[in-house]
């Protein structure tokens, strides 16, 4: 595909991946873990998958400032001035805008791709496809590009994508949907009209940057003093200033949801956001009993249960459905049923002042 503007990616790497307690810690959360049987952690795949369409050089990190040596270990290869380190976590829409910044002093023109750094997709060859067809989109006028999965069960945890009539499988997104409840969850699938929101997102630098401009003022004000900045003594220190003054806003509400010309293409690769215990069965070969088991695990009469062991030996006996994870300092059992609320552990943790756990 012939396309005279260069090809960037933002890789988001600075989410907590706190469904995957206690394995995904502050200090080493789900995107620096090997999760799948590639041997790889799941930013090292993500890196790896877009580096068919974008040149190393490229592509951008952004993390976390407390994740500086682990980034720099997992991706020798990234440039280290790739590496933009977060003052602090203030979701999407400012790290977008940051990145921005830097692809922007680089290379103003630019169509980019926006991606998280820990999902899973199994058919890179179809990915590297619709990844190639909405950078085509993309470059047409002021268009946004985001990629939907077509929803294979009721999920409470995306955010959904209502859609409009196609062409060549492209098509008009009608509104975005925040995460429903389970009936309403049950109803979007019942109809067809909707694709779960996968967080990835494809546009020109200028589009993405005009809708700074319009739609977050105060964030893209930041922007400009952080863009003059770069390269200077003092581009550390504008950073940490700006980003201390922006608002936590993630980039759907900050912008998808109030913005025109966004389209949709059908991802129909593989895709899971491995958010959740849960994942594990979705993701690996159960055994006979449908179990997904690793580590040092003994059973006798248990089924469709995911065990995450080490070294020392889990025994498990004539139960089912549970999820077993067992770190050196903290064991995880839970219902399957009950894995979104491994997140109220972590609050309770929290609250009584127990952050060695977390």
């Amino acid at each position: 595909m012939e396309n005279k503007l260069k090809v960037t990616a933002i890789i988001m790497a600075g989410g907590k991946g706190e469904r995957f307690w206690p394995k995904s810690r502050s200090g080493l959360p789900k995107q620096f873990l090997k999760l799948t049987n590639t041997n790889q952690t799941m930013i090292q795949e993500t890196v790896d998958r877009v580096a068919s369409i974008v040149k190393l050089e490229d592509i951008y990190v952004v993390t976390n400032k407390q994740y500086e040596n682990i980034i720099t270990a997992q991706l020798p290869d990234v440039p280290k001035e790739n590496i933009i380190l977060e003052p602090e976590g203030k979701n999407t829409a400012p790290c977008i805008a940051v990145a921005a910044a830097y692809i922007k002093k680089k290379n103003a023109e630019a169509v980019v791709l926006t991606l998280p750094a820990d999902h899973l997709v199994k058919n890179k060859q179809i990915y590297e496809k619709t990844l190639k067809a909405a950078i085509e989109k993309a470059t047409e006028e002021a268009n946004i590009v985001t990629i939907g999965i077509v929803p294979s069960y009721a999920e409470t945890g995306y955010g959904y994508i209502k859609f409009k009539a196609a062409s060549d499988n492209i098509y008009k997104v009608e509104k975005f949907v925040e995460k429903p409840d389970l009936e309403l969850a049950k109803e979007y699938l019942a109809t067809g009209e909707y694709l779960w929101n996968s967080g990835m997102f494809i546009w020109k630098l200028s589009t993405i940057w005009e809708k700074f401009m319009v739609l977050l003022p105060d964030i893209y004000k930041g922007m400009e003093l952080i863009l003059d900045s770069i390269g200077t003594d003092n581009e550390a220190d504008v950073l940490a200033k700006q980003y201390s003054m922006f608002k936590a806003e993630s980039i759907d509400y900050g912008i998808m949801e109030r913005s025109d010309n966004i389209f949709t293409i059908v991802g129909a690769f593989g895709w899971d956001d491995v958010g959740s215990w849960l994942a594990l069965e979705r993701i690996n070969q159960t055994d006979s009993c449908a179990n997904v088991i690793s580590g040092n695990v003994v059973t006798c009469g248990v089924s469709a249960s995911i065990v995450c062991g080490g070294d020392r030996l889990i025994a498990m006996v004539g139960v089912a459905d549970l999820v077993v994870v067992d770190c050196d300092d903290v064991i995880l059992i839970c219902d399957k049923a009950s894995t979104s609320d491994v997140k109220v552990v972590i609050d309770k943790l929290k609250s009584a002042g127990k952050q060695q756990y977390l």
